[in-house]
């Protein structure tokens, strides 16, 4: 038995030095993973300095000092990045090169600094005796749980490059229909935005200047009601704009407080699923992520009960999320997944139809698979179908509200010009 030094991590993501006995590294790999520990690096002791011990400065000569930033100016990991990764290191197994020097490979080309380091330090911990894995539960930020039990199955399997491969084509596709999204709603935000904009610029400046000339031109005669109307809330915008600032941010304030806690993100995901056009899009969205992800874990062999686990983590709405708890209770109990499903009256009847074939022809991951892409069309054409809904709304309101703001200027002009003309 040797003493061995190691630098672990432990499942909060804290660094641990120390020293543990071991035949090997690896076996010191092993009893540091008996304990809960992620190895970073293992050196025998006396070998190149002890991870427990202070390690020395490196000098500084030239262009081969080495800088290394701290953390929180290494910037985040995008999951765009994560999917890169993921298909780089696919392809490089594929094409026969052993995991370390593929990982190795992807780290010299990594651009991103904080994934860079994270994979400096997986290299470190699989040479010190750690699975992938448990390399990447190291780094949880980055990697999630969906993506480090599809790995741990893919080792157990001997199946990295294809489970890898699906990782990749999973990330792909969740980003395309997020993308997809969010382009929807830019539109519309924008066009707010700027019809808030010139709304406060009328308000603000126009509106007084008009005021000052009718206050001159129309002396005692009264103005007509819509004018006096725009005139009163342009005075009120002008001295109680903070009073407006501050019921907006309140309201804001509201939701999130609201919205974090358990209730109340139940109760905003329900509505969110029943407004109209919206909660169609929540809906088909939602259910797509659901499939997609337990068709992508199912399909590299991680157990369904597990599988279920890890998919009610990943969901964000909440009301979906306790329908796929109560189906991992019945699954649990010895049930098909179909009755369940039926039983929460949240999943679409298609949904529970093609499981339960699936099911019984024994294809259920492939059908989840077929499950989603039916919904990541539907997403696709209830965006389309969004979006030219609410660009002629749009319109019409800003049609609406600066129309009623010009009318309201130009009738004391009518009304004077008729006073002259008589």
């Amino acid at each position: 038995m040797a003493n061995f030094d190691f630098v672990a991590m432990n499942q909060q993501g804290k660094e641990v030095r120390g020293r543990v006995s071991a035949a090997n590294a690896a076996d010191a790999g092993n009893k540091l993973r008996a304990k809960g520990l992620f190895a970073k690096k293992v050196t025998e002791e006396g070998a190149g300095g002890g991870a427990a011990a202070k390690t020395p400065a490196k000098k500084s000569g030239g262009l081969n000092a080495e800088i290394k930033l701290p953390s929180w100016m290494q910037g985040r990991v995008k999951a765009k990045d994560v999917t890169t990764f993921t298909r780089q290191l696919s392809t490089l197994i594929s094409a026969g090169l052993p995991l370390m020097r593929a990982m190795r490979v992807v780290e010299r080309q990594e651009k991103n600094a904080a994934l860079k380091n994270a994979l400096a330090q997986m290299a470190e911990s699989v040479e010190g005796g750690s699975t992938f894995a448990e390399a990447l539960a190291a780094h949880p930020k980055i990697f999630d749980r969906l993506y480090v039990n599809m790995v741990k199955a893919g080792e157990a399997g001997g199946v990295m490059d294809v489970v890898l491969s699906r990782l990749a084509e999973f990330q792909e596709k969740a980003a395309k229909i997020a993308g997809k999204v969010k382009s929807a709603m830019t539109y519309p935000i924008v066009v707010l935005c700027l019809a808030v904009g010139i709304l406060v610029f009328l308000m603000t400046v126009i509106v007084p200047k008009f005021q000052e000339i009718f206050a001159d031109m129309m002396g005692a005669k009264g103005m007509p009601a819509i004018t006096q109307f725009v005139i009163n809330a342009s005075d009120f915008v002008k001295t109680h704009w903070y009073v407006i600032l501050g019921v907006v941010v309140g309201i804001v304030v509201v939701f999130k407080v609201i919205g974090a806690t358990k209730g109340g993100k139940m109760f905003f995901d329900r509505v969110k699923m029943h407004i109209p056009v919206f909660g169609d899009l929540t809906v088909k969205s939602s259910v797509s992520r659901f499939t997609r992800t337990l068709g992508t874990l199912m399909g590299a062999g991680v157990p369904v009960l597990q599988a279920l686990n890890i998919v009610r983590e990943t969901l964000d709405n909440q009301v979906i999320a306790n329908a796929v708890g109560t189906v991992h209770d019945a699954v649990k109990e010895g049930e098909n997944m179909a009755p369940p499903l039926a039983s929460t009256k949240v999943f679409p009847p298609m949904v529970i139809s093609m499981v339960e074939v699936g099911e019984e022809t024994g294809a259920l991951p492939a059908m989840l698979t077929k499950i989603a892409d039916t919904y990541d069309e539907d997403v696709d054409n209830a965006v389309g179908a969004m979006t030219s809904i609410i660009e002629p709304l749009l319109i019409i309101f800003l049609a609406v509200v600066v129309g009623t703001i010009v009318v309201a200027l130009f009738m004391p002009m009518i009304s004077i010009m008729g006073g002259i003309s008589g």
